[in-house]
């Protein structure tokens, strides 16, 4: 039995070694991505700020920021969520280059809608963000 053990462990000792080979070759990739994450996530935390100093004195409709993280569903991408009750929107960075706007939609129902964009389209992303922000709000506070 010994020596399945070890076999076992060498393969995933193998499989180990060629993940972080193939993750080194994405390292360029990842700190693009992270770069433009931190440059979303900073403009809509700004927003937020103005919207929470707007609404100061009706505290449930405050929205939460969530911080960066992996992406749940990409492995190659970064995601930050905006969450208000059930009502939910995340901003998903793509190593690939491309910034995906998902939703709203409720929490245990379908994601979507989506639209995407590349990272070189900053002013269509600008105002796609103002866009998806007020329409998230517009949908988590509606009575």
């Amino acid at each position: 039995m010994a020596e399945t053990s070890s076999s076992i462990e060498q393969r995933l000792a193998n499989l180990g070694q060629s993940l972080v080979d193939r993750e080194g070759a994405e390292a360029r990739n990842r700190e693009e991505a992270r770069r433009v994450a931190q440059g979303l996530h900073e403009r809509v935390e700004r927003a937020l700020k103005a919207y929470h100093e707007a609404v100061s004195e009706v505290p449930f409709l405050r929205v939460v920021l969530s911080e960066l993280r992996l992406d749940d569903k990409h492995l190659h991408a970064i995601e930050f969520e905006l969450e208000r009750g059930r009502h939910r929107a995340i901003v998903t960075i793509k190593q690939r280059g491309e910034v995906t706007l998902v939703g709203p939609f409720r929490l245990g129902k379908a994601e979507g809608p989506c639209r995407s964009f590349p990272f070189s389209a900053e002013g269509e992303i600008e105002h796609a963000l103002g866009d998806f922000l007020c329409h998230f709000i517009e949908a988590a506070v509606s009575p």
